[in-house]
């Protein structure tokens, strides 16, 4: 591990000598398992932020057999050392943070004297998601279907923000009222969604209790810790393939979901990142519409679904199961400048006789493959890349070769400890 930590670099930035600020990004469409290198290298880092996105992600972490499941907050959270960020990029659903909030703390966890929330952030209401199901509604019959929201008002939050109609975090340090008033209005006219300005009120009085001290600006936070030689882990949510502008438009979120859009959600500058670990599955996965050129259906879709425990964290929708696609990975490479890969859930092709990867797009539009050996051997709990079949390592050493960036990390089950760790 520290050999790794120590190729995740440091910065220099005018005359000053920075620690790392490394970026986890996924690379496919989500849920790749990135909440479990965080919460892994989030031990060795004084800062853990949340960049974009909103309660439409989900981060799992198994720590000796407990599951966290995290919507909002990072989820290097659990290290009780570190300093907890969300930044303004984010859309906040109070209550679903307040509940989180509260978990951990039935859990021995105590975030909120060591959480920090941007004043920037936007507030999600409960009438966003009322919206959300309005606008997914009219997409079916006009178009047959819809983009696969997860109906948690993510979109039409950011729609406020982008339209200058959104509510800050900072607001809710007064009163809310005529803010709610507003909206209602508005609202009403262009949706025709009723607005209950009582009940967003009563949801709100707990939020401004408990969170009216931890709203701060948390662009000078995060400068001034960088400045103090302090390290920085940014969580990235969701992934490139659903980036707003460079994701499979229009089935993405609602948000930059890349490095780029990382630091922005965060007030960095591109010169502090150092490290960026892609985080990809050694298959992969989508949940919603849209397009999966090597998604597999039936028998063989089952299969890898089953053994993969393929359901949304957020949401419990089955996701739709594929085979793992170099030109996808190549093209998230590019955008990100990944430094380091994390391959996760080796031990889901453990059963496979051979295992067909994408290599690249055809003329036609048509996938072009190739078939590597399979291993048909458990890799569960192997925590040494030499101990691994040698046809795991030949498909490890693939993508490698493929995309021109290392396997650094690699996941062979879902605990903490299930992780080979490379240089």
């Amino acid at each position: 591990m520290q050999k790794l930590l120590a190729s995740l670099g440091s910065a220099t930035v005018g005359h000053d000598r920075r620690g790392p600020v490394c970026a986890v990004i996924g690379a496919q469409w989500g849920d790749e398992g990135k909440g479990k290198v965080i919460d892994l290298l989030g031990e060795h880092y004084d800062t853990v932020a949340r960049a974009c996105g909103g309660a439409n992600a989900g981060h799992t972490i198994v720590v000796k057999g407990t599951k966290h499941i995290f919507h909002l907050l990072p989820s290097g959270a659990l290290h009780p050392h570190t300093t907890v960020v969300i930044g303004s990029g984010l859309v906040l659903h109070l209550p679903t943070l307040l509940e989180e909030i509260r978990l951990l703390k039935e859990a021995g966890i105590d975030v909120l004297p060591r959480l920090f929330i941007s004043e920037e952030a936007h507030i999600v209401f409960e009438f966003h998601k009322a919206i959300d199901v309005v606008l997914e509604e009219e997409r079916r019959k006009r178009e047959g279907k819809g983009i696969g929201t997860t109906g948690r008002g993510i979109g039409p939050a950011y729609t406020d923000k982008a339209s200058r109609d959104g509510t800050r975090m900072q607001s809710l340090k007064g009163d809310m009222r005529p803010i709610l008033e507003r909206h209602a209005v508005r609202v009403q006219r262009l949706y025709g969604v009723a607005v209950d300005s009582e009940k967003e009120l009563a949801a709100l009085v707990p939020a401004q209790k408990l969170l009216k001290d931890r709203i701060v600006d948390t662009v000078w936070l995060l400068h001034g810790k960088l400045q103090q030689g302090k390290t920085l882990l940014i969580e990235g949510a969701q992934a490139s393939l659903l980036d707003l502008d460079h994701g499979t438009y229009p089935y993405v979120t609602s948000s930059q979901t890349t490095s780029a859009g990382a630091l922005q959600g965060l007030g960095l500058p591109p010169r502090v990142l150092t490290a960026c670990i892609g985080v990809a599955k050694a298959y992969c996965t989508r949940v919603g519409e849209g397009d999966f050129m090597t998604e597999v259906l039936g028998e063989t879709g089952d299969r890898l679904r089953k053994r993969g425990g393929e359901y949304g964290s957020t949401t419990g929708r089955p996701r739709r199961c594929g085979w793992l696609s170099i030109p996808d990975l190549k093209r998230s490479a590019m955008i990100n400048g990944f430094t380091h890969w994390n391959i996760t859930k080796l031990d889901v092709l453990d059963e496979e006789v051979e295992i067909p990867v994408c290599t690249g797009i055809a003329s036609d539009g048509k996938a072009e493959w190739k078939k590597l050996p399979g291993w048909k051997t458990s890799t569960v709990g192997i925590t040494e890349f030499a101990k691994l079949p040698k046809e795991a390592q030949q498909y490890l050493q693939f993508i490698e070769k493929e995309t021109g960036v290392p396997v650094s990390l690699i996941g062979t089950g879902p605990g903490r400890e299930q992780m080979i760790v490379r240089r």
